[in-house]
């Protein structure tokens, strides 16, 4: 036979787009239309329907960015719709392939209930299954003019990010609001045909693929294109048996879950993803209404929260969704955070306040963390997953990696402590699926596990406001339950498919350590006061907790259990993988950073009031130390009265060549006349820190343009032309008379911005700090600080959650290579055979590492990561003032570097009072105390947790004044029970060795992290 498979597929494709879409709505009759634009803000829906409308002609523009548009829809059904089903059809302007990113609305009957959303996917709105005739329509439509920002030329430079310089322009031009017969066979035979039209694209040329294309043409052959709706049965009948052909007994199966990835800010501020999210579940549970077997899954408990405060009725529809079994609460976090960046304290709290809120509201927790779209994972996750409780791992962002494909898709992932969770990435690689021939065919090709397991997951819905499923999907569903030729596609709780693919899979294959994204890698730079905020307030909250405990416990000081919670939940909110990465609009980042000083204020407030209530009424000055190590005098989590700095111990200044020599009793260091390092001499060892002929704080600045997605991207290639800033404006020295504490101050210049460094050190001090300001006006520049030290590293051991992580130097393999830009949280140590050097920093997360030889020396050079200048989304990222504040640890190990970097970010603070006072707790051993509060189920309970730093096995022990045995006057608490981060007891968690004197003692494995909970006695 002739080839005439184009022949059948051009002719199948044209009729279904040009004839058959088209007469699923074409008896139809305009509706008459009202509108009122709002001059600023959105306002409650209550107060939209009450306005003043005027007529309004479809056709007309409306819409300026950001702005929202109220329309009044009226009509009557014609006598002559007498039992047919009838829908209004609403285009505000649709672009279908911008779904999520462009204008929407929300539909609304006249008594203020939501009915459904509107979007470029989906634009329909039932009036009713079956007309009587002459009904009378009313609705409202809340429209929302979001402007387009990623475009079809995306990452383009534009204002139009931020309400403050978006233009007055309107946006949008409607094209139709009509009333509309719903034609079912007509809906129901362009569905047969797109899915055969997509699987047959995925089949060789054999038998199947061949009668799928019979049967379009003998289905097209029935079609009156000039009578659809009328010949729409019988070209249905036409492909009646393909439709019924059974698929292979060993067919691939995919678990559908309903999915509509919103993020909780990105190309729109949270304010507007407040309004999506009410719009995506408004339209989610009425297709749940109208199917029988479809499941949708939504994470988050933020966005749960946000419905329930904004818009009760629509979380009414939800919570009786969610007792149905068909809104399936997921993830067990507050937001979709960064895992890489947030502390370890953050993550648990993501994990705790998501799933307190989830079992309060529904008495529901989720088993599993679904984390689709983060940009790399953290190896502490294994760990802090298990010890909450979950028992699965859910992405697909790996698949995005530039160079090495992963090679598993459900396997176990390893951490740095050992734990493993069970993992799965889906196969067809998308978290936005509308099941198409292409992606269910990728699934069952791609699947890594083909061997032994039987299926994949896919989340199935547009995202980002796009609406989530449509009958569309649903329909291709139904279609692909049991289709020979395809994978076989069911609706399935997450939670069914991982114990079916643990059952398949007793020994799955295992990755161990991070998962590592070879892309977006300057999301560890981009937006730096945004990542400087969430820095200061992570720190700040767990102080606050630490001194109202101690206050609580010790004065009549009420422990502020509401406030905390919203001022974690604020934090936790600006985690999301969008705000804390630095890749969403100006909009979004000039609120963030407002909320960051508004929660600061607050944190600050609370620390205040508990240490004036710890340190009584009186004008004397006390040092209080929040770090779990000693500084400045007082001890770890104590305070104590202020003594001067004898002269005796200040450190030593001298110039030498224009330049400047420091020392103390540790360490001596050269500054030079351009204000560089060139020295730092550990004066135990004798070992000098900078390699032989560099010199470290050198600033470097780069070209930074990457090939796509700006805020997100730097590519390798940046390196390859640099701008050593090395030209000094002003040099100047002295000692502090009061601290002892020498200050070089370098002045530099460069294009259009300046900085200004001021070196110090410390009496008793191993560390060379840098305080830095710069004035940032680059555009598409990369300003990174180098320091090439003196020490054959094998391995890089950058902090993460609860511990660190160790990557190699060398770029052996591939996967070595691609990650040139790498995260970290307070420092990173290289360090060989008895000597070391750590860099510690109070907001910095990205860095880089090199090595380098001369003369068969090998040395390592780590630059960290200070600012960037993308210009989309935000084309002011990081212009202006920005502080950074890191330093040089000169001859330290993994346990000094933790020091040094938790007392960089835990400062002494200076309050008056009447007298010091002693710390609530102790801790002792080879253990770090990480946090003191009071349990979150306000039983007054005192919980602890601890972690170990350096990799390896040890033991601690914690003391805590008031415990039974710690106190003459009677117990403030018992003896300690080991319970999970959701601070609940298990059996399988190894608890307490023993209580002696007071001293809870315990082992500890490698970077093994324990919590502690303290009975109220």
């Amino acid at each position: 036979m002739h080839d005439d498979i184009p022949l059948t597929t051009g002719r199948a494709r044209r009729v279904l787009d040009e004839r058959i879409l088209p007469a699923v709505h074409a008896t139809a009759t305009p509706l008459a239309t009202a509108w009122h634009e709002l001059p600023g803000e959105p306002i409650p829906p209550a107060e939209g329907l009450q306005l003043d409308f005027a007529p309004y002609e479809v056709g007309t523009t409306w819409g300026a960015a950001w702005g929202t548009t109220w329309f009044r829809l009226t009509g009557t059904v014609p006598a002559d719709w007498a039992g047919r089903r009838v829908e209004v059809v609403i285009d505000l302007g649709f672009d279908k392939n911008m779904p999520g990113f462009q204008c929407e609305g929300l539909v609304y009957l006249a008594d203020g209930s939501p009915v459904k959303s509107i979007n470029p996917r989906n634009q329909w709105v039932l009036v009713t299954e079956r007309a009587e005739g002459g009904e009378t329509v009313e609705l409202f439509v809340e429209a929302a003019s979001n402007p387009v920002l990623l475009d079809y030329h995306p990452f383009l430079p534009t204002q139009e990010g931020d309400v403050q310089t978006s233009s007055s322009k309107r946006l949008y031009t409607s094209r139709r609001m009509d009333l509309a017969v719903f034609e079912s066979e007509v809906h129901e035979l362009a569905l047969d045909m797109e899915v055969l039209l997509e699987l047959q694209a995925e089949l060789p040329e054999g038998p199947r693929r061949m009668r799928i294309l019979q049967a379009l043409d003998d289905a097209l052959d029935r079609l009156d294109l000039q009578q659809i709706a009328a010949t729409a049965p019988d070209a249905r009948a036409a492909l009646a048996d393909v439709l019924a052909a059974p698929a292979e007994a060993s067919a691939h199966t995919i678990s559908a879950v309903g999915h509509a990835h919103i993020d909780s800010a990105w190309l729109w501020p949270v304010r507007e993803t407040i309004r999506k999210v009410a719009r995506t579940t408004s339209t989610m549970t009425e297709l749940i209404d109208q199917t029988d077997e479809f499941l949708y899954g939504m994470s988050s408990a933020q966005q749960y929260a946000w419905i329930k405060e904004h818009r009760p009725e629509v979380y009414a529809r939800v919570r009786a969704a969610v007792e149905a079994g068909r809104f399936l609460p997921i993830g067990g976090m507050w937001v979709e955070s960064d895992t890489v960046m947030p502390t370890g304290e953050s993550i648990v709290r993501q994990f705790s306040q998501g799933q307190r809120f989830f079992e309060r509201e529904f008495g529901i927790r989720p088993k599993g963390v679904w984390l689709p779209d983060s940009f790399g994972y953290s190896p502490a996750l294994p760990q802090l997953m298990r010890r909450a409780g979950f028992e699965w791992f859910f992405t697909q962002k790996i698949s995005w990696n530039q160079v090495n494909k992963f090679p598993h898709h459900t396997f176990l992932w390893e951490g740095i402590d050992g734990s493993r969770v069970f993992s799965h990435f889906p196969s067809m690689d998308t978290y936005n699926s509308r099941l198409s021939g292409s992606e269910v065919a990728k699934a069952s090709r791609q699947f890594r596990e083909n061997r032994l397991a039987t299926g994949s997951i896919a989340p199935v819905g547009w995202g980002d406001g796009g609406g989530g499923t449509t009958r569309e999907m649903t329909g291709t569903a139904k279609r692909l339950a049991d289709l020979e030729g395809s994978a076989k596609v069911r609706w399935e709780h997450p939670d069914t498919f991982f114990d079916r693919a643990k059952a398949e899979l007793p020994d799955p294959p295992v990755w161990v350590g991070e998962l590592y994204l070879e892309l977006h890698r300057a999301t560890l730079t981009s937006q730096h006061g945004t990542k400087q905020g969430n820095r200061r307030c992570e720190q700040l909250l767990v102080e606050a907790e630490l001194w109202a405990t101690t206050a609580a416990v010790r004065t009549d000081f009420a422990y502020p259990y509401d406030e905390l919670d919203a001022l974690w939940q604020q934090v936790l909110l600006q985690q999301f993988h969008d705000i804390l990465p630095g890749t969403s609009i100006a909009w979004v980042h000039r609120e963030a950073v407002a909320k960051y000083a508004e929660t600061a204020a607050s944190l600050t407030a609370i620390i205040e009031q508990a240490l004036s209530a710890l340190a009584g009424a009186g004008d004397a000055t006390v040092v209080v130390n929040p770090a779990p190590f000693l500084q400045a005098g007082a001890p770890a989590l104590g305070a104590v009265l202020a003594t001067g700095v004898a002269d005796a111990t200040a450190v030593s200044l001298a110039e030498q060549d224009g330049g400047y020599v420091l020392a103390n009793d540790l360490v001596r260091v050269v500054v030079d006349a351009q204000g560089l390092v060139t020295s730092a001499v550990d004066l135990t060892t004798g070992r000098d820190a900078i390699a032989p002929g560099q010199a470290a704080n050198l600033l470097q600045l780069h070209q930074d343009f990457p090939n796509m997605w700006d805020a997100w991207d730097v590519d390798r290639y940046y390196r390859n032309r640099v701008e050593d800033l090395v030209a000094v404006t002003g040099l100047t020295a002295c000692v502090d008379d009061r601290t002892g504490v020498a200050r070089v101050v370098v002045e530099r210049a460069f294009g259009d911005s300046t900085v200004r460094q001021e070196i110090t050190l410390a009496p008793d001090s191993r560390t060379l700090e840098f305080d830095q300001t710069t004035d940032w006006h680059e555009t598409e520049k990369f300003l990174k600080v180098a320091f090439p030290l003196d020490v054959r590293a094998e391995h890089t051991v950058a902090e993460t959650q609860f511990g660190a992580q160790k990557r190699v130097t060398h770029t052996n393999t591939s996967w070595e290579a691609a990650k040139f830009e790498t995260s970290m949280h307070r420092y990173v140590l290289v360090e060989e055979p008895g000597f070391g050097v750590a860099l510690v920093n109070d907001s910095i997360h990205g860095f880089d590492t090199t090595r380098d030889a001369v003369d068969g020396h090998v040395t390592t050079t780590v630059r960290l990561s200070l600012l960037r200048a993308p210009r989309f989304p935000d084309p002011e990222t990081d212009q202006g003032v920005q502080t950074h504040r890191y330093g040089i640890v000169i001859g330290t190990d993994q346990l000094g570097a933790t020091s040094a970097g938790v007392v960089m970010n835990a400062s002494a603070r200076t309050i008056t009072g009447a007298h010091g006072f002693e710390p609530l707790v102790q801790v002792s051993g080879d253990v770090v105390l990480s946090s003191v509060k009071l349990a979150d189920d306000r039983s007054g309970d005192l919980v602890v947790r601890v972690y170990e730093p350096s990799g390896r096995r040890g033991t601690g022990g914690i003391a805590v004044s008031g415990t039974a045995t710690a106190t003459a006057t009677g117990p403030v608490f018992g003896d300690p029970v080991e319970v999970t981060l959701l601070e609940e007891s298990d059996r399988s968690l190894p608890g307490v060795a023993s209580v002696t004197d007071g001293v809870a003692a315990f082992p500890v494995d490698a970077y093994e992290v324990r919590t502690f909970r303290y009975p109220r006695a």
